[in-house]
Parts: structure tokens; sequence; C-alpha cells
């Protein structure tokens, strides 16, 4: 049986600004905390920073043409706050705005409709300078980025994503020190969450106030939590854990409060001051969609050593994996997908990201990743399920990434594109994966021909 997907569902890629536009010191761009942060020896992979990585400010033109040439609707990528507010407040960077006017013109003139998400981590060094995203003036400052961006671009813009993971850059940034800002400190990790998701709301509103066509939601992270066993302590670990990762992101924005039990558990450690009255109903502003970025599930067993969650992540053993070690299972986007609609209610949904990493090589002027398309193929039948059996109001699906990129803490170690890019040369070379997403982009559902379903994902 050929997997479809309904009319009008939206196909299209997705980048981010620091990882692929280079020209951190161009155009007028201020430094970003990712500027910093990648240039202290340890952080990154190799010592590799954002500097060139794609270089995709000066290469825009021809990579356009290779999505135009894809037969992608849409292209998702983030504005970088710095090349807009070099200072992240003050004076307006017009080159910045001209380079992104230029963009979406682009764009435009290839038939590729813009999803453009405001914040994808590359918060500008001078707000880090005043406590970044712990200074709640931090989300006013947002808010008068993001109106600046509504009325510089909102007619070239017909959806808007007000951050992008919020989780990830709280969590991994403020608590694990993995990422920018590279801190270690959970209080300081919810203090950074609460503004994120108040700066949301508050650029929401200003949406909403001026009364723009588009429009606007917000982009997670997410995983399917599972127990490791049946065990009670087992289940009641990951179902905690499900807390930490989804529902206290999720819960703020579309029932307007954060989950009682994740609260009352922080909230024995320290107080949670930082909420005011009257934040949760500027979080919960109506929005428009929600964005999925799913790539792996999450099993959980119980660990009384771990403080709060009471959990430690378990691999399963035998397991595919691709070559960032993660599981490959496409159930958990369907059942992610599920979860959504059974405690949200049927909002529009997209993917706004999925995908594979491996060690992809170039041999004879080609790439051969064909664990990819496999991946992409299972992930693809379990969106396609999600919508015809669970009823999911699933809209598109923005395949990460366009371009190999520089993969945060990994730097360029780790290749996440359909197009393969030579760092050296900065020459791009379509995958094989190119051609067969060109394939389902072209048929609205999976390329009747395709024999790679049992293919394995292993790099």
């Amino acid at each position: 049986m050929t997997v479809q997907f309904p009319k009008g569902f939206e196909w299209g890629v997705a980048t981010a600004s620091y990882q692929i536009e280079g020209a951190v010191h161009e155009g007028g761009r201020g430094e970003s905390i990712w500027d910093r942060f990648s240039h202290i020896e340890g952080n990154i992979q190799n010592g590799d920073t954002g500097d060139i990585a794609c270089d995709h400010y000066h290469l825009y033109k021809d990579d356009v043409a290779l999505m135009k040439e894809l037969g992608v609707k849409t292209y998702r990528f983030s504005i970088s706050w710095p090349r807009i507010f070099p200072n992240g407040t003050g004076d307006v960077n017009e080159e910045g705005v001209q380079f992104y006017r230029n963009l979406l013109e682009a764009l435009h003139e290839a038939g590729i409709e813009p999803a453009v998400t405001l914040f994808h981590w590359d918060l500008p060094q001078k707000l880090q300078d005043k406590g970044g995203w712990l200074n709640r003036e931090t989300a006013d400052a947002f808010a008068t980025y993001a109106k600046t961006c509504y009325e510089r671009f909102g007619d070239l813009v017909p959806r808007w994503i007000t951050h992008n993971e919020p989780f990830v850059h709280a969590f991994l940034g403020h608590y694990f020190g993995e990422m920018a800002p590279g801190m270690k400190d959970l209080r300081a990790t919810l203090q950074v969450s609460h503004h994120l998701l108040l700066s949301h709301g508050m650029a929401v509103k200003v949406h909403r106030e001026l009364g723009l066509q588009s429009e606007i939601g917000i982009t997670y992270s997410t995983s399917s939590v599972y127990p490791a066993n049946k065990h009670v302590k087992d289940k009641e670990a990951a179902e905690l854990y499900d807390g930490m990762l989804n529902k206290w992101f999720f819960d703020p924005v579309l029932l307007g409060s954060y989950p009682e039990d994740i609260k009352s558990r922080y909230e024995e450690a320290f107080p949670l001051d930082f909420i005011q009255d009257g934040d949760l109903d500027t979080i919960s502003q109506r929005i428009d969609f929600c964005g999925i970025n799913y790539y792996f599930r999450t099993i959980i067993a119980y660990d009384n050593t771990v403080p709060f969650w009471n959990g430690r992540e378990v691999q399963k053993e035998h397991a595919e994996r691709t070559a960032m070690g993660w599981e490959v299972y496409p159930d958990g986007l369907r059942q992610r997908l599920l979860e959504c609609k059974e405690r949200y209610g049927n909002l529009p949904l997209y993917i706004t990201e999925n995908g594979c990493a491996a060690d992809d090589v170039v041999n004879e002027g080609k790439v051969d990743d064909s664990f990819r398309i496999s991946y992409l193929d299972r992930h693809f039948k379990a969106m396609q399920e999600a919508i015809e059996q669970d009823g999911v109001n699933l809209k598109g699906y923005y395949l990460w990434s366009f371009l190999d990129n520089f993969e945060w803490a990994y730097g360029y170690d780790k290749r996440f594109g359909i197009v393969y890019v030579d760092y050296e040369t900065l020459q791009r070379v379509k995958k094989d994966s190119f051609y067969w997403y060109q394939q389902v982009v072209k048929e609205n559902g999976l390329p009747s021909k395709s024999n790679y379903a049992t293919l394995s994902c292993q790099s």
C-alpha cells in the first residue's frame, strides 16, 4: 500500500543561524553567547567554531536554488538576534535587516515560504553580560526584538516561531553545562526556563496587537518517555522525567499552569519566586500551532541517587542507533504526537525537526546515505499512521537538516544534512537522500519504488 499524506501537507527543510551562517564579524553583527562559548578551549570537539560554518551568509542564493530544485514548500530558518541588535537592545543594525530581507525575497522568488524562528540559542553576549535569561529584562528585550522583526519582515513571513527548544537552551545551557552559556545551576535553569516562556508569551501578545495575518507558535524538543520495565518505581520515575522534559514547557503555554507534581518537588528545594502574578496569563497567549522536534525516545530506570527526578536514562541493548548514538525508534514519534493530542487538544502540529546523523563520505562525487533514507522512511510511516489512524492534526514536516552544519558541542563531526558540505571548500554535494526526499515532496508520500525500509541506520 502506498503511503500518502493529506493534500496540502507541507514538506520543508530546517536550519539555524549560528549553525550555517558564518560571517560572525561581518554586516555589523554583534557577538553571541555561542561565539564566546565556542572559543573557550574544551567546549567544542576539535576546537570548532561557527565563525565560517557553511558560509550561508554569502552563499544563500546558491542554497535557495538547491531548495527550489528539491521542491520543498517551506524553509524554516532562524534570525540571529545579534545581527538585528548587536547589543541586544538599542539601535537596529540595518545591514542585518537587509541580509534577511534579501534572503526572504530570494525565497519568495523561488516559491518557498519561510517559517522564521526568532530565537535558536544565539543570545547577544551583551545581554548575557547582564545576566542573560536569568535577568527578567531579557524577556522585555526579546519582545522588542520580536516586534522589530515583525515590522521589518512581516510582509514576507507567513509563519513565526518564537523559540526553538526552550528545554535544551535552559537545561543543557544552564544545568548540564554542555551548551552556551555553560552554567550548572538547577535553580538558575528553572528561572531561565520561566523567562524563556514569558518572553514567548510577550512576543505572541505583540504579534496579536500588531494585527498580523501570519501564524505564530513555538517549537519544543520532545521525546516519548518509557519506563525501563514494569516496576512501579520505574513508572513513577518515567512520569517525573516526562514532567521535567515535556510538561514543564508544554503545560504553561497550552494549559496555563506548571505541572503541580514537578513544581512541588522543585519548591521543596528552593522558592520559585521568579514566577510573578500574571505571568502564566501572558505565557498562555493563544498560539496557532505547535512545533515538535523528535529524534529518539527516552527510557528511564528508577535511581534514588538522582535528585528531583529519581531516575536515570538507560539504553536498550543492541538497539539500532544513529551516529549521535541515538536510538532509532519511529513509533516514539507517533506516540509523542498522540500524547500531545490527548493532553492539549488537537491543535495544528508541525514536525519542525527530525533527521538522522551519519558518517557521510563523498565517493566519486556522490554520497550514499541509504541509512538516512531508511530512518526517514520509517518516521514518515509513523507520521502517516498518526494522521490516518490516530487523527492527529499534523500539518507538515521540516527535515533536519538541509545542510551539514556546526552541530553545537559536536562541532563539525556530526552530519545531519541531505546536502553534504565540504568545510574546506564550502562545496555543496547533494546526497542520495536529497533525491529521495525530492521524490517524497513531489509525490506527497513515500516513493512507490522505495526499497529502503529494511536498510540499517547504524553508522
